[in-house]
């Protein structure tokens, strides 16, 4: 990594329109786009992830797309070194790299630095954890955690069983409690954040719609192919939005129609999580993409960046009908 070459990252909520405006900046300004999100990384999962098409991906070359099989385990921090290296690849041949993505925390890892405990996946250990939770209570290990880790005991409530499994995975392997190894470090780019967003309702229809194409397009089929290939439904890669609920109906637990319903009120729920957590992040141009002219404004500020003159910093354009965590449940299954 070198101090000084440019980053440009784009967020926002899903549906806003991220991946195709990445393409269009990748295209005027010599870019090419590091995805920032977990679903695109499995491959056979195109249609429920809304994937760049071949097309895009040919106009534009586009990394961290189809790296995984579904039955593969992936980390925060193995995602944070993937990245790590196409942005330095992309810098290092001249171009722009686009980070572009709507999850967060792989966002934040990297335009923050995260310092991510060495401690990979031990499948075998989780489950050990896992089966003893069931058997002993969550609060079992919470408790162990409170002795090995305190601090982030206090954080982590005995409901995030996952969350207390990883930090006790992080003590076996380490040796050192999980709060002691983490931090940030900036990577030494410089870098313009664009935030793209919509009103609530607007973002809400444009959610619906996508779910209702999805269906149409073959998502059941896809889900179902996924099963015959004996990906397990309860793998990581089966938990991604639209997904879980089909898995769930193929599984007999609800109707399509049920099923639909759930994907889209979680999905908005989903949208509102990701502006809860990409409001945390500082110095970002927010750009609402339902006002004219707003793509002129997106090139200028990169235009603007490239040039090595300062962006003047815009307050983020997302009224209460946006942020607010309240549910949107217009046929909604509960």
């Amino acid at each position: 990594m070198q101090p000084g070459k440019p980053l440009l990252a784009l967020v926002g909520p899903t549906t806003v329109g991220k991946t195709a405006t990445a393409i269009w900046l990748a295209q005027e300004f010599n870019g090419e786009v590091v995805s920032a999100d977990s679903r695109y990384l499995y491959r056979g999962m195109d249609i429920g992830t809304d994937k760049p098409s071949p097309a895009q991906r040919q106009a534009v070359p586009h990394h961290l797309i189809d790296i995984l099989d579904p039955r593969d385990e992936y980390s925060l921090a193995l995602y944070q070194r993937d990245a790590y290296r196409a942005i330095t690849d992309i810098q290092a041949r001249g171009k722009l790299p686009i980070l572009a993505g709507g999850t967060p925390l792989y966002i934040r890892a990297v335009l923050e630095g995260w310092r991510i405990p060495p401690a990979p996946p031990n499948p075998a250990l989780r489950a050990a954890l896992e089966e003893r939770a069931r058997r002993e209570g969550p609060e079992a290990l919470h408790r162990e955690l409170a002795r090995v880790d305190p601090i982030a005991a206090a954080r982590i409530p005995p409901s995030n069983v996952r969350r207390v499994i990883r930090a006790l995975e992080i003590f076996t392997q380490t040796g050192q409690p999980m709060t002691a190894l983490e931090g940030r470090q900036p990577p030494p780019w410089r870098i313009l954040i664009i935030g793209l967003t919509l009103p609530r309702d607007e973002l809400y229809r444009r959610i619906d719609e996508r779910v209702d194409r999805q269906i149409a397009q073959g998502l059941v089929d896809e889900v179902r192919a996924l099963l015959e290939q004996n990906v397990p439904p309860t793998a990581p890669a089966l938990s991604a939005l639209g997904y879980q609920q089909i898995v769930a109906y193929l599984q007999g637990h609800f109707t399509l129609e049920e099923a639909i319903a759930r994907i889209k009120f979680d999905t908005h729920r989903y949208a509102r999580h990701q502006l809860t957590w990409l409001r945390r992040l500082p110095h970002v141009q927010w750009v609402r993409v339902d006002q004219p002219g707003w793509e002129a404004q997106v090139r200028a500020l990169v235009a603007t960046f490239l040039a090595g003159l300062p962006t003047e910093q815009k307050t983020a354009p997302i009224g209460p009908d946006v942020d607010r965590s309240g549910d949107h449940r217009r046929g909604v299954v509960q």
